[in-house]
């Protein structure tokens, strides 16, 4: 999906750079407190599962469903909207092979920049000498000395040669965020063979894609295969085909998120490997008990998860009398994933694992679709109508089991299986299921081309419902006028090709929620987890013998709800297209407010009801309302032709409604500001105004523990006190962008094509919690930190708006404030490709019926905001927080056809 990424308004799609392309995509922005992730429809058949295990190649075209007049008609799963995407099928002709590959480079970029030994050295010095302690504790001692003026000088930092007592890791400065990268390889192979005649048509296509990570020890790689077929008889009438495509994947299990989060977390000091190189480097005493990344990619360089997807359908149309078709489709979409999760044994430091341990997971989920729909079309005078009407019915279910095992005399992979395993076995499992009952209609009129109405009406149960609603109805209309038709208008053709002018309204509704939510549920617990899940442990021994097998009895987790009911969002919808110039330059522009009722949510319950008094609810409303524009203009000039686009989108919601007793779960003091009335992303906290530089502007200030020269000073926004207290937490901002846009333009010149696209966000903030550890150390002990803590405010460095460093965090700067807040706006040169098409002539000599070669780049150019109050101080606003950077590539590509 992040091929639409800025490129149709409406559609915001936020990713990173792992390698299995993952994406979270929002269509009109969000809309719900839940699961806000679209509807997708293949080929007709309807899922929700990542878009990543379908081959991109296979895509014939991709069609984005925003108001609800359109989208109602998709039925219960298409309240945050629906992305139709149609694939590719065998064209009329004779056979056709297509071969398509592709090499990519991706540069390793780090997320931040941390401290050296050296550095790491300094900033702990820095920050005991301002608090006023002794800075020699850990691996480090210091000489310093007092100067005239009474300011501690840093002479020289000492650290010995090996840090720990056994002599085995020597002092090293390791750059740990250099050692878990790697500038990766990425390749995709594709073949397509198509055939088709006036009686059907054929596809077949195979694909494999090997993509590696940026961070070492994360892959992702699949292989795919798909047929589409359609055959047509008894006179053209009957047509009978198939879309089905079956896709194997692999990915790694190292987490990408904790490798890059231990490049901070494990000094520079520690080294990779010990003296003899061959163990593992670690903490010792003084540090923070984190794992040395390095040896978690290489443990884990064995486990992977492999998964398989069989997805799609069977499909046949009817024809009964003229115009009247029966189409009827019976589809699958299941997922089978297979996990061996071996931990293998260890010294790092004083971190240590004796034990080898394998845990096995085996999960299927997945549903079956059997939808039949009428379909009738016919014409009276100038009016048109088309008539569906249909049924559609859905079953799904989801199974896992586990098995785990400790002690292997052998840790090789070829012999850790349960079986050779020696004592703690374990298993476990679970299933879960829900099916969807649907009726539906729909009937679209239009007079003379000029005149335009739909109405769509559509009745879906859930089991996941309450006994006393587990339908809901779900209506939507929609009308159109093409102005550029009527007699009043033809005076300004051709300058005005096309006008038209649209209203949509419409419901749909949401079931998003756990599969048993209305029901009262139980469970046999026979043990407890000691560390984390203390004394919820069902098991008793009764009978005080013990010994043996321990009866188990049941807890309570969940209350019955049977008035659970469908949450429902209500869409209204204004739109304008025109065309101008012959359609050279044509746009659209969409104004649309939604507001989302009887929202599904699990609010906490009160202790007098004891354990397992969560109860799912309707309880809360959201309103919705935002504009998407696009606007495209294409020429020529000689050989040259030209197409420009550019496109801007907008939203903000608000809340509405929400239970009192789930205030206290969003933003606000739940007295008298709450979410309420405000974005559902609202940051509320304190204002940081600044750093205390003079002792006078500390005597002025109010009352603040632990105020002092070099501190953060907090605005006293209550000032009726004199006091910094919670009564001074305020609305900071929004983390929702206020625009989201795109530009794409492309050119072509005889045999070559050239594409740029730009796109970007304005107006975003954004919690940049990474500030804890790159600009403050008493946050953290132990571990390291951002380089930005060299320039932190001292008595020689007076003008720094970094505070000063301290190890005990004195005056509470971890507390949530503006200093916190950042600009998530960016502009990035998302890509530049170039193409060159082989000449025919050459082409025919090759036996070949055209070819391409083509360069891309992507993630050229970032340009953030780095100036004002909220600036970005990190690497990329996109991946704020250390998520898995985006790197840089270069690709190139050959597309051949024979």
């Amino acid at each position: 999906m992040n091929v639409l990424k800025g490129r149709v308004p409406g559609v915001f799609i936020t990713s990173n750079g792992s390698p299995d392309n993952s994406a979270e995509v929002l269509i009109r922005g969000v809309s719900t407190i839940g699961d806000n992730s679209p509807l997708y429809v293949i080929d007709g058949m309807p899922t929700k599962k990542p878009m990543n295990e379908i081959n991109a190649q296979d895509i014939e075209s991709i069609q984005v469903l925003k108001d609800a007049s359109s989208a109602t008609i998709y039925g219960s799963r298409a309240a945050q909207g629906v992305i139709i995407i149609t694939t590719k099928k065998g064209e009329k002709g004779a056979l056709r092979v297509d071969f398509k590959a592709s090499l990519g480079f991706k540069n390793y970029s780090k997320s931040l920049e941390w401290l050296n030994t050296e550095e790491r050295g300094y900033v702990q010095w820095r920050a005991a000498v301002n608090d006023g302690t002794n800075p020699n504790f850990g691996v480090y001692s210091f000489d310093d000395h007092t100067d005239a003026n009474g300011n501690k000088i840093l002479d020289a930092i000492h650290y010995p040669e090996f840090i720990d007592a056994e002599r085995t890791m020597r002092a090293a400065d390791t750059d740990w965020a250099k050692e878990i990268g790697r500038n990766a390889i990425l390749q995709n192979y594709n073949v397509t063979v198509s055939q088709g005649n006036d009686n059907g048509s054929a596809l077949f296509s195979i694909d494999y894609l090997d993509n590696e990570g940026t961070v070492k020890g994360t892959y992702f790689d699949r292989i795919s295969a798909r047929l589409n077929s359609d055959y047509k008889l008894i006179n053209n009438k009957l047509t009978i085909g198939e879309n089905l495509s079956l896709t194997k994947t692999r990915h790694s299990l190292v987490n990408p998120g904790d490798l890059l989060n231990q490049t901070r977390t494990i000094q520079p000091i520690v080294p990779v490997h010990t003296v003899d190189g061959v163990g593992w480097g670690g903490p010792v005493a003084g540090m923070s008990d984190r794992h040395n990344p390095v040896r978690v990619i290489e443990d884990n360089k064995q486990n992977h998860k492999d998964l398989l997807r069989l997805f799609g359908d069977a499909n046949l149309d009817f024809e009964i009398i003229k115009n009247l078709h029966f189409h009827s489709m019976l589809g699958m979409d299941y997922s089978f994933s297979w996990e061996r999760n071996m931990q293998l044994t260890y010294k790092s430091g004083f971190m240590s694992e004796s034990v080898a341990r394998l845990n096995n997971y085996e999960n299927r989920w997945g549903n079956w679709v059997w939808s039949n729909t009428l379909n009738y079309n016919f014409n009276l005078g100038l009016n048109k109508f088309d008539l569906l009407a249909g049924h559609e019915m859905i079953s799904y279910i989801h199974e896992w089991i586990q098995a785990g095992r400790e002690g292997y005399a052998s840790e090789d992979p070829d012999y850790m299986y349960l079986g050779s395993g020696e004592k703690n076995k374990t298993n476990g499992g679970s299933a879960t299921a829900y099916v969807l009952l649907s009726y539906f209609g729909k009937i679209n009129w239009s007079y003379n081309n000029r005149y335009l109405a739909s109405a769509t009406v559509r009745y879906d149960g859930s089991s996941r419902f309450g006994s006393n609603n587990k339908f809901g109805t779900f209506p939507a209309f929609s009308l159109g006028w093409r102005l550029s038709e009527e007699a009043f208008m033809e005076s300004l053709h051709p300058t005005v090709s096309d006008v038209k002018l649209r209203y949509g309204w419409g419901k749909t509704g949401n079931q998003e929620i756990g599969d048993f939510a209305s029901f009262g549920l139980f469970e046999a617990l026979y043990g407890s987890d000691p560390t984390w899940n203390p004394d919820n442990g069902t098991a008793y021994d009764i009978t005080g013998t013990g010994t043996g097998s321990l009866p188990s009895g049941y807890r309570r987790i969940q209350r019955p709800n049977p008035n659970l009911r469908w949450e429902t969002a209500t869409q209204n919808n204004i739109g304008l297209d025109i065309g101008l110039f012959n359609n050279r330059l044509y746009g659209s522009f969409d104004y649309f407010m939604k507001t989302t009722e009887d929202i599904l949510t699990t609010p906490p319950f009160i202790a007098t009801l004891g354990e397992g008094g969560d109860r799912n609810v309707n309880g809360a409303s959201l309103g919705n309302k935002g504009f998407e524009f696009i606007l495209s203009y294409n020429g020529k000039f000689g050989d040259v032709k030209y197409d420009v686009t550019g496109n801007i989108a907008g939203y903000r919601n608000k809340v509405i409604k929400l239970q009192d007793n789930v205030i206290n779960s969003y933003p606000g003091n739940g007295a008298d500001q709450t979410i309420l009335g405000r974005p559902l992303t609202s940051m509320f906290g304190y204002v940081a105004d600044g750093i205390f530089r003079t002792q006078e502007e500390v005597d002025a200030h109010a009352d603040q523990n632990g105020k002092g020269l070099g501190r953060i000073r907090y605005k006293n926004v209550n000032d009726s006190d004199n006091e910094i207290n919670d009564a001074d937490k305020t609305w900071l901002g929004v983390s929702d962008p206020k625009f989201v846009y795109g530009l794409n333009m492309t050119l072509s010149y005889k045999q070559w094509d050239f594409n740029m696209f730009w796109n970007g966000i304005a107006g975003g903030l954004i919690n940049n919690s990474t500030k804890g550890y790159t600009d403050f150390v008493g946050f953290f002990g132990g571990e390291n930190y951002g380089k930005r803590t060299l320039d932190a405010w001292t008595p020689q460095n007076p003008n720094s708006d970094i505070p000063a460093l301290s190890v005990n965090d004195l005056n509470y700067e971890r507390r949530f404030s503006t200093y916190f807040i950042e600009s998530s706006s960016y502009l990035k040169l998302r890509s530049l490709e170039l193409g060159y098409r082989i000449p025919d002539k050459l082409c025919k000599s090759m036996y070949m019926q055209n070819a391409k070669i083509y360069f891309l780049g992507e993630n050229l150019l970032t340009f953030k905001k780095s100036w004002g109050d909220n600036k970005y101080t990190g690497i990329d606003p996109e991946t704020p927080n250390q998520a898995y950077p985006i790197p840089f590539s270069l690709t190139f590509g050959v597309n051949v056809s024979f």
